[in-house]
């Protein structure tokens, strides 16, 4: 008797995401999860899809990402899936959609508008966001953090420069626990930036330790990634013990030409907490960061080019320098008058960002800021630079050492069962991608050019992008952690 399938993939290399070698052979999809993975020869399907030879891996997981909004109103998420990526993580860098109703009385602080005006913040709770989602489904999976930022502006009221008393922090606690329970995976922060800075330790320990008790993580932007790198590394690692979650180092690199090579000294120190804890870190590849315009960062920028500006929307596009050479004021003087705005900050090495990419603890993960024209190139083409540019063509290394970085390692780091392997039983994310010429299009002169290189995408068991055309389904679902 056949075995019968809903998609059969043939004529493919199988990378698994478990970082072993690639082989020849297939996959069969039976509703939601794989059925083989291997001779898929007799095997039938009303749906067979040739692969020419090309590599078959499990869909990327994009863990470091702030797509709360786009999830909703862009529910095809197409500078994702054009990338091979099937789950993204939101809420990161302290900055959550939900759970967040702001005051006419109150202007929200930096950098809550990264994700949106006053208006778009409109989900008390992490439950109605959830319901939001689930009532209009977007085309891949998603996974939510509760933003410490996004908390502190809420018990707060906005008066973010000090310390949360006692009755804020248990007011924020209340809220974990409401976001744990509703299916968001951990707790994220922000601490270098205004809403966070003014948290002391104990304050995003006791939010930690909340989330702890569901089996939540902790995710971080760290206080510092200049001088102070390696004491910031020591606080999200006090953060960690204090409330027994594990850490993931968000977009771990350090800044400014004087402190380049300083990722031998942090790695190093990672490695040594590693010991005695769960430590990991997310990178993306790319020498510039990008996020709010802030006046104090400009100093450690070689360069400084405008993503947005509230005020003038023209600049969109322009280096800081250019704007103020026409304005005829300082690069200072002119990022105040463009503020409240978005930035890219060239002020990384490449040999750091090679150091830190080829680390056995690094996560792929895009950081990508969408809802702006002129946006990092990194929302766009972070996989397939990996795949094309560090591997193939830099030899940073193997493929399958590539894959493993964006699939199995991410999931069981953040512990998404059944996700980030090919096997039988699991669910049936499934990224095909040309090995011989996958790559990033996207550049920072035009930034939301799709990659080359990605033939099929497959969420949940359904194509969501075949031959290089996106489909109409929308088979995204919320991913809870599974802490066990």
């Amino acid at each position: 008797m056949a075995v019968r399938a809903d998609i059969v993939i043939d004529n493919a290399t199988i990378i698994d995401g478990t970082g072993s070698p690639g082989v020849p052979g297939g996959i069969a999809v039976a509703g939601d999860r794989i059925s083989v993975v291997g001779d898929v020869s007799g095997v039938e399907a009303r749906h067979r899809i040739d692969a020419g030879g090309h590599v078959v891996a499990p869909g990327f997981i994009d863990c470091h990402t702030h797509d709360d909004r786009m999830l909703l109103d862009e529910p095809g998420m197409t500078c994702k899936v054009t990338q091979g990526v099937t789950t993204v993580v939101a809420g990161n860098c302290g900055v959550s959609l939900a759970p967040f109703l702001p005051s006419d009385d109150w202007d929200m602080p930096v950098p809550m508008a990264l994700l949106g005006e006053k208006k778009q913040y409109k989900f008390p709770s992490f439950r109605d966001y959830a319901k939001a989602f689930e009532r209009a489904p977007a085309a891949i999976n998603a996974a939510m953090l509760c933003g410490h930022n996004t908390l502190r502006a809420e018990a707060m009221q906005g008066d973010v420069k000090r310390p949360a008393t006692e009755i804020e922090i248990a007011r924020m606690q209340q809220k974990v626990r409401e976001t744990m329970e509703a299916g968001a995976i951990g707790i994220s922060s922000g601490l270098m930036y205004p809403a966070g800075f003014d948290a002391p330790t104990s304050e995003v320990a006791a939010l930690a330790e909340a989330a702890g008790k569901y089996g939540g993580l902790y995710a971080t932007h760290l206080r510092d990634e200049a001088e102070k790198l390696v004491q910031s590394i020591e606080e999200a690692a006090e953060i960690g013990r204090a409330g027994q979650v594990a850490v993931v180092l968000s977009h771990h690199k350090i800044t400014g030409r004087n402190n380049w090579g300083g990722t031998k000294l942090s790695l190093e120190r990672i490695e040594q907490l590693a010991e005695g804890q769960t430590i990991h870190f997310d990178v993306y590849p790319y020498v510039a960061s990008a996020t709010a315009l802030m006046v104090e960062r400009i100093s450690v920028a070689e360069k400084v080019l405008i993503v947005a500006s509230d005020k003038h929307p023209r600049t969109a596009g322009w280096y800081l320098h250019d704007i103020a050479e026409e304005w005829g004021m300082t690069q200072a003087e002119a990022a105040e008058e463009l503020i409240p705005a978005q930035a890219i900050y060239f002020a990384m090495h490449e040999d750091d960002v090679r150091r830190v990419l080829a680390h056995p603890r690094a996560m792929v993960g895009s950081d990508g800021i969408p809802g702006t024209d002129a946006p990092h190139p990194r929302l766009w083409g972070t996989f397939p630079r990996v795949l094309g540019y560090y591997s193939r063509q830099e030899k940073l290394f193997p493929l399958e050492t590539a894959v493993h970085k964006m699939t199995g390692h991410t999931a069981s780091v953040f512990g998404f069962r059944d996700r980030g392997v090919l096997r039988p039983g699991a669910v049936a994310d499934i990224t095909v991608f040309d090995p011989e010429t996958v790559l990033d299009r996207a550049t920072f002169e035009k930034p939301t050019t799709p990659s080359d290189g990605i033939d099929h995408v497959i969420v949940g068991g359904e194509v969501v992008f075949e031959d290089g055309k996106q489909t109409a389904a929308r088979p995204g679902r919320l991913v809870r952690r599974d802490a066990a």
